[in-house]
């Protein structure tokens, strides 16, 4: 196996993970990943080894998403979606979709600002210190976004809750 395949091998389901909850579809974060993947291998001699690989490439395919998130064409891609979204399959089927669906919804209500810190703590297991490095900003500054964003949450929930008993 060669050092691009190794390097694919070794790293792509997390960085694909990671452009999944930026983007929320599966093949645009493929598509992010996968062009992350050329755009390193085509500059590999500006990654200065100043931090660990892994952290350069979620660097990288953070940005990318963000940048993909700004763009025309998802804006496009949302409209689309909406259209012409359809559900089938099972009651089963559906109601894990329902619950997927709540869950991503809520989550990405939440301004930017809140929902990376709360996605590198709870999915990327970073501790707040290399959170704050990360997104260059102060340790507090953390603690208050993951705070304020757990708190967004469940009242994202338990306004759902509401309606549940309501209905």
């Amino acid at each position: 196996m060669n050092e691009i395949d190794q390097l694919i091998n070794e790293h792509s389901r997390y960085l694909i993970r990671i452009a999944y909850l930026y983007v929320k579809n599966w093949s645009t974060a493929e598509d992010i990943v996968q062009d992350v993947f050329v755009t390193y291998f085509q500059k590999s001699d500006q990654f200065r080894n100043e931090a660990s690989l892994k952290t350069y490439l979620t660097k990288m395919t953070a940005n990318r998403a963000k940048d993909y998130l700004r763009s025309w064409k998802h804006k496009k891609d949302v409209l689309f979606e909406t259209i012409s979204t359809s559900v089938k399959g099972t009651e089963e089927i559906v109601l894990e979709q329902e619950r997927l669906a709540s869950l991503e919804k809520n989550l990405f209500q939440l301004p930017l600002k809140y929902r990376e810190p709360l996605i590198l703590f709870y999915y990327d297991e970073q501790s707040i210190t290399e959170i704050a490095t990360y997104l260059q900003l102060n340790e507090n500054t953390v603690k208050t976004r993951l705070r304020r964003a757990k708190q967004q949450l469940k009242e994202f929930f338990d306004e759902e809750d509401g309606e549940v008993v309501k209905n």
